[in-house]
């Protein structure tokens, strides 16, 4: 999904997906559409499916894992040990929605319950990076623009976007 969502520079790789998702399971939101199975229902040996899931077709997903560092970094995409699951930060390093699903409201369904989830867990808020693009559509869920990130990923410009609780 990921390779479907973004440039090949910006996208994690199934490896770094993988990690991620040993490590912090908890801080993956998934929209599931179980009527779908014209894309098969069945998941690898490790759990993991590019674009399906058990019980049908992976619709969207947001991730990203728990810190007490303030500000995204890139080393944060590539390093899921950096995972703190006491941390202050929920740090939200994708929201990706198939191509076929997108402006449905769908990622705004996830991302309302990855803020909710980490509201009920006492963090102080959840910090993400956007291309300028997309800065009207954080903000209606809340966040607040940072100005430009000192993130380099992929080689483009990405605004910090932080929501405080």
């Amino acid at each position: 999904m990921e390779a479907a969502c973004f440039p090949a520079a910006e996208a994690a790789s199934e490896r770094e997906v993988r990690a991620r998702l040993a490590v912090y399971p908890n801080h993956f939101w998934l929209m599931v559409d179980t009527a779908a199975t014209e894309h098969g229902n069945e998941a690898d040996d490790a759990g993991v499916a590019s674009d399906t899931v058990r019980d049908g077709r992976l619709v969207a997903f947001v991730n990203g894992f728990v810190t007490d560092e303030a500000d995204l970094t890139d080393e944060m995409y590539e390093d899921a040990s950096m995972h703190d699951e006491h941390g202050a930060w929920q740090m939200i390093f994708g929201v990706d929605t198939a191509p076929e699903y997108r402006h449905h409201g769908y990622a705004s369904m996830l991302l309302r319950a990855a803020i909710e989830d980490a509201r009920a867990a006492g963090r102080a808020g959840l910090v993400l990076t956007c291309k300028d693009r997309l800065i009207g559509f954080y903000e209606r869920l809340g966040f607040v623009n940072e100005g430009v990130s000192g993130s380099t990923h992929g080689d483009v410009t990405w605004y910090q976007m932080r929501l405080r609780f």
